[in-house]
């Protein structure tokens, strides 16, 4: 939250509640610039991280099979509405040499990139390109679904439908049967 200054969040909450014609001095919003620009600092919270450093300690085991978390849920903000967005994300990777993460490494990647102003399909590829970066695996599938509130609250205003993007690196970009394998146990409750 360094970079984040709350005061002028505050000020520019306080010009949109006039704006729209509300009473700011009505006793239920007094104290919704404040709420509002803490809330902001904390979901715009990954400007100020680097996803990356999430693997700058990794471990070596025996394992060249593919790892999968799946179900890692997320919020995030639309950039173009700034309303939220929110689903579940899916890593897989095949590690290589047997250079692992910890688990937990791959929800805090998926966290961190999702928490500033953003679109599905940039999640997506930047978790799947970080852990390429970090982790040089044989390959790397991430499949992100989430519903989008700018679908559902305005516009078309569709509740309940989903937006489901893929990024494949390395052997899934080029391995039908790898590629399948994983999306199988993917769709797997």
């Amino acid at each position: 939250m360094t970079n984040v200054d709350l005061k002028k969040i505050e000020e520019a909450v306080k010009m949109i509640l006039e704006a729209v014609g509300e009473d700011v001095e009505r006793e239920g919003l007094l104290d919704t610039p404040k709420r509002v620009s803490k809330m902001y600092a904390e979901m715009f919270s990954g400007l100020n991280e680097d996803p990356r450093d999430f693997f700058s300690t990794v471990f070596h085991e025996d394992h060249e099979e593919f790892v999968l978390v799946k179900d890692i849920p997320f919020y995030s903000m639309c950039e173009h509405h700034l309303v939220p967005f929110y689903g579940k994300a899916h890593v897989a990777y095949i590690p290589k040499n047997g250079k692992v993460a910890g688990l937990s490494k791959l929800g805090r990647c998926v966290e961190s990139v999702a928490r500033r102003p953003q679109l599905q399909e940039r999640i997506t590829s930047k978790v799947a390109e970080t852990i390429m970066e970090m982790l040089d695996p044989k390959g790397v599938y991430v499949v992100v679904e989430a519903e989008h509130m700018c679908m559902t609250m305005r516009g078309l205003k569709k509740p309940g439908s989903k937006t489901i993007t893929s990024a494949a690196r390395g052997v899934y970009e080029t391995d039908e049967v790898k590629r399948r394998e994983v999306i199988t146990f993917i769709q797997m409750s």
